[in-house]
């Protein structure tokens, strides 16, 4: 069957064509979340900077991070980004504190797990003490963990270590850890790993534009996402980033989520919505 978005990404990509050969294309940076280090990140996006270069009519460079302390820091300052790419709490934080407008979203829930070396039982209260990897605070899978153990004298000892998911799953394996809290979807592919806890489902990953960016160029870029599914020859730019696609997204998807943060150093309450003005204020 046919995409709903087919015949408008295809009008889209003429017009990117058109853009590319006559008039200047600007270029716009796309934020994205430390999980991989600097310089893997920019060979997992690769695939996808270049599809969006070709189907827009612009071009789009990473702006990247070496650590998710740096990252928070000026993601709080309001950093200059174009476009951002990040899990529901940082989105929701991004488009309360910030303006961004929430394009698409990854397709599927954005759950994550504790797993742990085959044979593990005992459930969270077997992990008190234990060594527990995963990326660093204010990852989602860092501020998931840490809600799980409300009592300091009781907790798991939680190691920043890893600089990919990935990466904490090997540890385990290799011994260096009893257990690893990563995506669920990448939980997936390793069936012989123990389950500990399954957080609920979270919206997928949101691709955010800040208000600066002209309506036309967010339309682009989300018309362009929201059929790169479709297309077996840009499949890399998907399997790169581990998802099977985009949907469309709404700032709604995304409320409350930034109250995850409230317990990392830092973080902000959304301001307060003005009051109502009443039929009789004076004008």
């Amino acid at each position: 069957m046919e995409s709903p978005y087919a015949h408008r990404f295809a009008s889209l990509l003429l017009l990117g064509l058109l853009a590319s050969a006559g008039a200047r294309a600007e270029t716009y940076t796309i934020a994205v979340e430390p999980s991989y280090p600097e310089e893997q990140a920019a060979e997992v996006y690769r695939p996808l900077l270049d599809y969006l270069d070709r189907t827009t009519g612009h071009r789009f460079s990473l702006r990247t991070w070496p650590n998710y302390h740096v990252y928070w820091r000026d993601l709080r300052a309001g950093d200059a980004a174009d476009f951002a790419f990040e899990e529901a709490h940082l989105a929701d934080y991004r488009i309360q504190h910030h303006g961004f407008v929430p394009l698409v979203r990854a397709a599927g829930p954005g759950g994550y797990s504790l797993v742990a070396a085959p044979g593990r039982s005992g459930g969270l209260q077997g992990l008190h003490g234990a060594r527990v990897v995963g990326m660093p605070s204010p990852s989602l899978g860092y501020v998931l963990l840490s809600g799980l153990y409300r009592n300091p004298v009781a907790q798991p000892d939680i190691q920043s270590l890893a600089t990919t998911w990935r990466e904490g799953i090997e540890m385990v394996f290799a011994g260096e850890a009893e257990a690893a809290m990563v995506p669920t979807r990448v939980a997936q592919e390793y069936p012989n790993l123990v389950v500990i806890h399954r957080s609920r489902d979270h919206p997928g990953a949101a691709f955010s534009a800040a208000p600066g960016v002209p309506e036309s160029v967010r339309v682009a870029v989300s018309d362009a996402l929201l059929v790169l599914q479709d297309d077996a020859a840009d499949h890399a730019a998907l399997a790169e980033l581990g998802i099977v696609g985009f949907d469309p997204a709404a700032a709604a998807d995304y409320s409350g989520a930034a109250a995850l943060l409230s317990g990392v150093f830092g973080y902000r309450p959304p301001p307060a919505a003005a009051p109502p003005r009443s039929a009789g204020a004076a004008r």
